[in-house]
């Protein structure tokens, strides 16, 4: 669109018939200029103009006020076209807040929501576990609350988890409806994740444990619910989730969907995380033995290889040897330059006499992370692994070793996440 020719005077504003005189096609806008007449309209700001309107055009009745939409050009001899009024464009519609929540997942997996029958061992290993099935419900038997509350008490780890979960329920339950068909919402305590509700066994079910079990023992009686909640619940999921081996395989074996308890890991593939131990071929030697070298240092055996083995090797990685009829190798990477790394004999915490406050390492994995943990040239160290493994009992003496005896720290933060 060509630009209109610029105001005459100062602070004038041009005309909305200038605009349309430069977008209309040349013949229109040579057939105007050929109808214009010979005095020119004067401008929109222009006091002349504003006074011969006032003579001319006598003064209208009262109208009611409305919003302007523009102003209009003096009149003059030949009538002159009003400016398009361009219409206001209307706000646009608010979109309906959507939720977060189970809504919308629910309507991306499709089906009615699975029902999740939690075993005790799983609320002990994760306490958070009820708020970690997404947009599914969960459901917790009579039985199950009963094992929690023999467990809340001491200071073990499955203690405290016992406490949080009975927390968790009691502010899922104050002011909360334990009606069996409502439900109450696992969301209400703030966790958005949770999109489906909770359920309490608060109703007598007609839950027989199949013959042959004893009747007595909880995991029958689990397993009676679910049975139960099968034949109540037709055309819906109802699955059992168990940490326990053999509560599945009972489960299975009576024809009772059961799962693991997964959530609580934070990675799929564990396989491909970086172990920090390489397994060295069992040629090693004589591989690199002719080139090699080798000496003592501050009781420590260094060697010096060079080889196609080396790009593979990482600084404070772990290295390995076990041959039958041979000397075991423990090694770790201290220095990696060009073709060539050396390598360092290990310190033996498996004996008793390198032990750091009475614990000593019960297998190769825990000697390599008693080695890292004990040296102070090493600032930052991860230790991963299942439950079990001893990351917390080596990783503690070590630090009490190294505040109280080595006086190297001046402190130990111990925190916790769950």
């Amino acid at each position: 669109m060509p630009l209109p020719k610029p105001p005459a005077t100062r602070a004038a504003l041009l005309s909305a018939a200038d605009y349309e005189s430069q977008s209309a096609p040349k013949t229109s806008r040579r057939a105007q200029k050929a109808a214009e007449p010979t005095s020119k309209l004067l401008d929109l700001h222009d006091d002349r103009a504003e006074t011969a309107v006032a003579k001319a055009v006598p003064k209208p009745a009262a109208a009611p006020v409305s919003a302007p939409l523009a102003r209009t050009p003096a009149p003059s001899g030949l009538p002159v076209k009003a400016p398009a009024a361009y219409p206001i464009a209307p706000a646009p519609a608010a979109k309906p807040k959507t939720s977060l929540g189970g809504a919308r997942k629910r309507a991306r997996s499709g089906g009615p929501a699975k029902l999740f029958v939690l075993d005790t061992n799983v609320l002990l290993h994760d306490p958070m576990s009820m708020f970690r099935f997404e947009e599914h419900d969960v459901y917790l038997p009579m039985i199950t609350l009963e094992e929690l509350d023999n467990h809340k008490k001491g200071m073990t780890e499955v203690a405290r988890n016992a406490r949080q979960v009975s927390r968790d329920l009691d502010g899922l339950a104050t002011e909360g409806s334990l009606d069996p068909v409502a439900g109450i919402p696992l969301s209400k305590t703030g966790h958005r994740e949770a999109g489906g509700k909770l359920f309490f066994q608060t109703q007598f079910l007609d839950a027989k444990a199949p013959s042959g079990l004893p009747q007595g023992k909880a995991d029958n009686q689990i397993l009676a619910v679910v049975q139960a909640l099968r034949e109540h619940h037709e055309g819906r999921d109802v699955v059992l989730v168990s940490k326990d081996i053999n509560m599945r395989v009972k489960a299975r074996a009576l024809g009772l969907p059961a799962e693991d308890y997964f959530n609580d890991k934070t990675l799929d593939d564990g396989d491909l995380l970086y172990t920090g131990v390489l397994a060295l071929p069992a040629d090693f030697w004589e591989k690199h033995g002719k080139t090699m070298e080798s000496w003592n240092q501050g009781g420590f055996t260094f060697y010096r290889i060079v080889g196609p083995l080396v790009p593979t090797l990482m600084i404070n990685q772990f290295v390995y040897l076990e041959t039958p009829g041979a000397a075991p190798l423990y090694a770790r990477v201290t220095e990696i330059t060009g073709k060539s790394a050396v390598l360092k004999t290990l310190k033996d915490y498996t004996h008793a006499k390198n032990s750091v406050w009475g614990i000593t390492a019960r297998n190769r994995e825990q000697n390599f992370a008693l080695n890292l943990l004990m040296d102070p040239e090493v600032d930052f160290l991860t230790l991963t692994g299942t439950a079990g493994t001893g990351k917390t009992l080596a990783t503690l003496p070590c630090g009490l070793a190294q505040v109280m005896d080595e006086r190297r720290y001046s402190e130990i933060i111990v925190t916790r996440v769950t």
